[in-house]
């Protein structure tokens, strides 16, 4: 199953979820694309599978992932200081994967329900739901 993990700025959240997934569930097939080549490199350090950089590169892995997962900013224009384009978000808003975001307080987007917790327990919580969709598709 295609999973496609999409971050910014410095690549460092999206790292992480790929390290954690991989660790995880091995077998996991991860793409990860960066708003930025920093934010590619990092998460091809994480383990992803393969890895591509910028807006087009989004617009397309969105089409093919049954899974997208990244900070929620990835469907907000002009998110992470501008990084993710108003296309960027069209593509993973409108893309038929299940979407897995993990609400940062960088997109000056405040999520009501969602309490202050640490990058880690965001992490995780976003980890076991990808997990939960690989179980219910399999």
């Amino acid at each position: 199953m295609e999973i496609l993990i999409i971050d910014g700025q410095g690549g460092n959240l999206g790292r992480q979820l790929v390290k954690r997934l991989k660790e995880a569930a091995p077998q996991a097939d991860v793409t990860a694309v960066g708003t930025n080549s920093t934010a590619t490199e990092n998460m091809l350090k994480g383990g992803a599978d393969r890895a591509a950089t910028g807006e087009n590169a989004v617009i397309v892995n969105a089409r093919r992932a049954k899974i997208i997962a990244g900070p929620l900013g990835i469907v907000m224009a002009d998110a992470l200081l501008g990084e993710v384009t108003p296309a960027m978000a069209a593509a993973v808003g409108s893309s038929d994967a299940v979407r897995v975001l993990i609400p940062m307080n960088r997109c000056d987007t405040l999520v009501a329900g969602v309490g202050e917790k640490a990058m880690g327990e965001l992490l995780e919580d976003g980890v076991k739901k990808i997990l939960s969709c690989l179980s219910q598709k399999d």
